[in-house]
């Protein structure tokens, strides 16, 4: 394991507010524009949500990894909520090589970024990530990675431990439901993941958060909060509040977030 400047604390709740693939099809108050991410992260932020995971949408309303436009919504989000932690995205979306996610984040320089493990090094030949990992970190940049089964988790833990993946402290994502029946997940899904997690070494201090598809979203991250994880909340994952309606918008998911760990307390 080789050292790094400690990592910041991931934002207790993250708002994903419209992810990759739904459109204003799925619900007219998806924000695709920077401007309508920018709105809807304010109103996140009032609600309770410290952090935006963003994605950046082009003119047809498409996934991209533009660094154009990530570097506008970062100066609209630090102008209009400065208090806000924002984190950009590399998600392939099966159009996006690992070396033009790598060269995103490089063009961009944001202080935070979700990178999924499988896309990153998608097999063995692991140069290249460590590389970009290692750079990343003497960088101040804030790597959180997406695991989307156990087998991710065991896969970063060695990756973690040979290096390939350096410092002391990681954030890491667990993925509920991705991959399961109508993309539904429970609360239960989530202890796999937490069964492969007692494995990490003592040395490393995992920072660990969990986002659910589906209409159980909100049980499913009240459940890993109460086991010590953190959220991430909103349209990318799930647009139905804990009683089974349709959300209103992404404050309204958090808020319903807000109110059950409340409840819950």
């Amino acid at each position: 394991m080789t050292s790094s400047a400690p990592l910041p604390s991931l934002p207790r709740i993250m708002v994903a507010p419209n992810g990759a693939r739904k459109m204003k099809s799925d619900h007219p108050a998806l924000p695709i524009t920077v401007e309508e991410t920018v709105r809807a992260a304010k109103a996140c932020f009032e609600a309770g949500a410290e952090g935006l995971h963003a994605h950046v949408r082009d003119r047809q309303g498409n996934h991209v990894l533009d660094a154009g436009l990530y570097r506008e919504l970062l100066k609209e989000m630090g102008s209009a909520i400065p208090g806000m932690h924002v984190q950009i995205t590399t998600e392939a979306v099966g159009i996006y090589s690992p070396e033009e996610q790598r060269a995103l984040v490089r063009d961009v320089m944001p202080n935070a970024v979700s990178i999924a493990l499988r896309e990153m090094c998608p097999d063995e030949e692991t140069a290249e990530a460590r590389s970009f990992y290692h750079w990343a970190a003497e960088a101040g940049i804030a790597v959180q990675h997406i695991l989307y089964s156990p087998e991710d988790v065991d896969r970063f833990l060695c990756f973690a431990s040979d290096g390939v993946i350096p410092g002391q402290s990681a954030q890491v994502l667990f993925v509920l439901g991705r991959y399961a029946e109508n993309q539904e997940s429970d609360p239960e899904d989530l202890d796999s993941f937490l069964t492969e997690l007692a494995r990490c070494p003592a040395d490393l201090n995992l920072d660990w958060a969990i986002c659910a598809f589906g209409h159980r979203e909100t049980d499913c991250l009240v459940h890993a909060m109460k086991k010590g994880g953190k959220a991430r909340i909103g349209f990318e994952n799930g647009l139905w509040n804990r009683d089974g309606a349709l959300a209103t918008d992404n404050a309204d998911r958090v808020h319903d977030l807000v109110m059950a760990l409340k409840g819950a307390a």
